[in-house]
This record gives C-alpha cells, structure tokens and sequence, in this order.
C-alpha cells in the first residue's frame, strides 16, 4: 500500500495538534512540518509570565522539540523553514531554509495550513522600538531589552494579552503606563465590567490612559493623541493580530470577507486537497452564524485534531465559536463568552441583560470571594447570547459552564435547573449560574421588569422616580443623587409616602429590589427593578468617571 504524505505548514497549536493526531490514525503516512520560526509546540499564552518571572524558567515554554515529535511520532519537523508557494495543480509545496536559502519541493496528498496570524503594528514615528509577545524569539528580545534594568514601561493595547503584560511587567518592578484607544480597558467586555479592572490597575500604580493613542515614540518617552508624554524605557504593544493568509492568497486560495481563510465545515478550503485551521481561518459565530476572526489557542488546538479527522475519513462536527476567554488582571479573573451588550444593541437586537453580585460560595464558610456576572438574553426566545463575569475564585467556573450551556442550547431561564456540584466551600445551594437562571425566568415571566444602569437618567429625566430600599447604613456608604429611601421592611407600611409615577427600585444587588417590585406591583404602582442594584450603577458610573479624569487629565 502506498503511504499517504501530509505537509503541515505551521508547527505551534493547531498544525502539530494536526501532526500527531494524523499519526495516530495513520502510522504509515510520511508526515513532515514546516516551521517558519526556531521553535515548535511552545506554550505562548505563557510568555507573558516568563516575561514577569511567574515562569522562571524558559525551557518550562518548550513543550516539545522536533527531536522530541520525531523520536516519539515519527513526524519530520523542520524549524527555520518557510514555505514560500504551494503549487495545487502539481500538488507540492516549495519550502526554503531559512539558514542556507536552499529550496525543496515536497509533494504532498492532503496539506494543513496553520500559519497563525501576526501582531498588527500601527504604524508611527518610533515605531520600531515597540516590542512584541507573539512567539519566543519575540520574548528573548524583550528579555534582553529588561536587562538593562529600565524603570518605566508602556504598553499599548488593554486587551487580554496587553494586561498580562501590564501585570507581569509592574511584578518585575516596573513604573508602567497603559494607553488604550477605547474608553475602557478589555473592549470585549462592557464597560461595568471593565471599570473595577481598570481601577484595580490604576490601585497597583498603573498610569492608566484610555480614550488615547501612542502617536510617537523617543528615545525613553512616548507622544500620547491627547499631546501629553509619558515615560517608556520599555516598550510592549498589543493592539491586536491580523490572520496570516498571504502564501493561501498567493496559491489562489479563497479568502472570505473578514480577510481569514475560507472553510466549509470540514474546514476544507476552495481546494479539494488543502484543508486550514488556526487563527489564519475564519470561523463561524454562534451568536450570528456570520464569518468572524477568533484567536485562540484553545479553538485551533482542536480544530487541528478535527482536520486530522477529516483527512482521513472521520466524520467530524465543527462547532461555532463562542470566543470564550479569560484572564486574570491584579488578583481579578475576568472572562467572557459570546457578544456583549456593547454589539448586540448596535446589532438593534432585542435583548434582556441582567446583573448579579453573588459570593464564590457560601457567605458562612471563610474565604468567600464576590463577583460580578452579567448575562445576555434574547428577549423573543430566551436564548443565552452571552456572559461576562469579573471578580475573585469561582469566575472561570460560571462563564465555562455558561457557555457549556449555550453550546448544549439551553435558555437562561433552563439555567436554574442545572444541578451543579456544591458544597459550602464551593457554592452555594442556589450556585451563582443557577441564580441568573431565576432572574431570566421572573424576567421571562413578566413578573420582574428592570432597568439598567445606563438608563436611570433618561428615565428620571421622564418623570421616574427613584426609591432606594436599602437600609439607612448602606445608604450611608453611597447613593444614587436625588433618590428617596424607605427600607423594604417597611414599605408596606409606608405607601402613601410614594410619589406618582413610575418608581425605579434599586437596592444593593438587585435581591430586595426584586422584592419590593412584586409588593409594589401588587399595590397597582408601576415599578421596575435596577438591575443589579446599586452595586452595578456604581460600577458604570465609576467606568465613566475614569474616562471623564482621563481627559480632565489630558487636557
């Protein structure tokens, strides 16, 4: 029998996901890897944390070597070699070494693009002193560039990866300074959200600058939009990567209309014999079913193995992404899946949004952390379009399982059915998951109307009032301007006090307020509930406030 030749073109996540799962169900195929860079199979999401010395030691990065893939897979790894054409009538690929300039041309029966992306690098005087993370070559820079021992940084881009690297470079010690195009940190996520991150940057001595751009870079400083100059001894940039399609292009390769490789869902591209995976590719969402630009490790890891699957005749199942992530900032964990309310109502779509404030796990067993969680609803069908969560331990356990339920097509209010584990230093008995799943159903029902924290203006500019339900000691801490306090206890007792009108009720997390809308409903008067309570009003206000001394400070 003649043996099959795979050509993976890529050697990090998903190419050598690719590589070894094809010799597992192939052991008489020549297989053979073309690396571009010196390294394959290495951990990049660690680099940040080699880059701060959470990571001590760099070999810690190198999870296999092209000696290591051979010896136990039988796989020809070749670092250092670019493939510079695919030629598809002849069915071969032209591949260079990068050390010699020779070329070769191996043939191939099914090929495997995986050739990543690549940090979009804004171009500006100065430029080229801006560093990247992107692969480990990229952090051997950087660390040579650290031993000079500098005392500031800059870091362009509050993304995930931009505030892993704000973290890693304020543990070496550094003065550092965040500048972020946006009006909050974390676009991905909105900006309730987003505000507590940005002041827990700002509380471990970040310089924090949203709203701004990096126009210019000195010698040791940087030239912000806003005129101002900060100081940057050291320079890391993250503002985003841009899916590497340029050998699919050459080849004649489809592209679709969000600029990564197209696949059908085999993740075939417009060639019979080549198939694409990784973040070069374009995905499909599940919130929309429209193409979109998704990179992470986690998703072309397994769309490697499902590539492997299709080549050699399995049936596969590719499933939408949810772009779900995470990551932690200061002692906070925030993460995310699906859109968020920022997109969906520029989408026009009609959405029910709710958030909860609840404990890691029981209040009563020591060592319960809080968090914040905001679910995204469609508010014809029910169906969960997305969650964000922000806070302490636990946050990663609730998205995950949110998003394991938007993938099984469970609604937000079938949330409040799961049984999931507990035990009083793990949950709660109602867990936080379940507890959305109650708020989406009373809202489902009609029985909980609410409103959100960006409306409370508009509405009390309407007529509204707003009735505060805490009692007199948290109203001490804080409360919203111009608001009239009765403590639910003794509203009942108190009705004839209310003015006309409707009646916004808020209390410190949304639990009482709910409360006190059923009660009031009752007694025929028009109430809504703050979502989230006055905890999440804050928190948005808050957000708006650090943009607001941004520019107060810029100016």
């Amino acid at each position: 029998m003649t043996s099959q030749r795979y050509l993976i073109i890529g050697g990090v996540a998903g190419g050598m996901s690719a590589a070894t799962r094809l010799r597992r169900l192939d052991e008489h195929a020549q297989i053979t890897v073309l690396e571009r860079g010196g390294y394959v199979s290495f951990a990049n999401c660690g680099l940040p944390y080699y880059l701060g010395g959470v990571i001590e030691e760099r070999s810690s990065l190198l999870l296999q070597t092209p000696e290591s893939l051979g010896s136990r897979f039988g796989l020809d790894v070749r670092v250092l070699t670019e493939a510079v054409a695919i030629d598809r009538a002849a069915r071969t690929v032209t591949a260079r070494d990068l050390a010699t300039g020779d070329e070769t041309v191996l043939p191939y029966d099914a090929l495997v693009l995986s050739p990543g992306s690549v940090p979009i690098r804004p171009p500006m005087e100065g430029g080229d002193r801006t560093l990247t993370l992107w692969n480990i070559d990229d952090v051997d820079t950087a660390m040579a560039r650290l031993e000079v021992q500098p005392r500031t940084a800059l870091v362009i881009g509050a993304g995930f990866i931009g505030l892993e690297m704000v973290e890693n470079l304020v543990h070496r010690g550094l003065e550092v300074t965040l500048v972020e195009l946006a009006e909050q940190v974390l676009p991905p996520i909105d900006p309730e959200m987003a505000g507590p991150v940005a002041q827990r940057l700002i509380d471990a001595g970040v310089d924090v600058r949203l709203g701004t751009r990096v126009v210019a870079i000195g010698a040791d400083t940087a030239t912000l939009s806003d005129g101002s100059t900060v100081p940057a001894e050291f320079v890391l940039g993250s503002v985003g990567v841009r899916p590497e399609t340029s050998l699919a292009a050459a080849a004649g390769l489809e592209l679709g209309e969000r600029g990564g490789i197209r696949v059908d869902e085999h993740l075939r591209t417009s060639d019979p014999h080549i198939w694409a995976i990784g973040d070069a590719v374009e995905k499909v969402d599940a919130i929309t079913g429209e193409p979109r630009i998704v990179a992470l490790a986690g998703l072309a890891n397994r769309h490697g193995r499902l590539a492997a699957d299709a080549i050699t005749g399995r049936e596969i199942r590719v499933r939408d992404a949810l772009g779900t992530a995470v990551v932690g900032v200061m002692g906070l964990t925030v993460a995310t899946t699906g859109w968020n309310e920022k997109l969906l109502r520029a989408r026009g779509r009609d959405i029910r949004v709710f958030h909860t404030h609840p404990a890691s796990h029981t209040g009563y067993y020591p060592g319960a952390e809080g968090m914040s969680l905001k679910l995204l609803v469609d508010a014809g069908t029910d169906a969960i379009l997305g969650a964000q969560g922000v806070g302490g331990e636990g946050v990663d356990k609730r998205i995950d399982v949110i998003a394991t339920a938007m993938a099984g097509g469970l609604t937000a209010s079938e949330l409040a059915d799961l049984e999931l584990a507990y035990a009083p230093q793990y949950s709660s008995a109602k867990d936080p998951v379940n507890m959305l799943g109650y708020v989406a159903m009373n809202a489902a029902d009609g029985l909980t109307p609410s409103i959100q924290w960006h409306e409370v203006d508009a509405a009390v500019d309407a007529g509204a009032t707003v009735l505060d339900v805490r009692n007199p000691g948290e109203v001490a801490d804080g409360a919203i301007p111009g608001s009239l306090r009765i403590p639910l206890d003794e509203l009942r007792d108190r009705l004839d006090e209310l003015p006309e009108g409707r009646l916004i009720v808020h209390c410190k997390v949304g639990q009482r307020g709910h409360t006190a809308v059923r009660l009031l409903a009752q007694h025929g008067r028009d109430a809504v509930n703050l979502d989230g309570g006055y905890l999440t009003w804050k928190a948005g206000i808050d957000a708006r406030e650090l943009v607001a001394d941004a520019a107060e400070l810029a100016a």
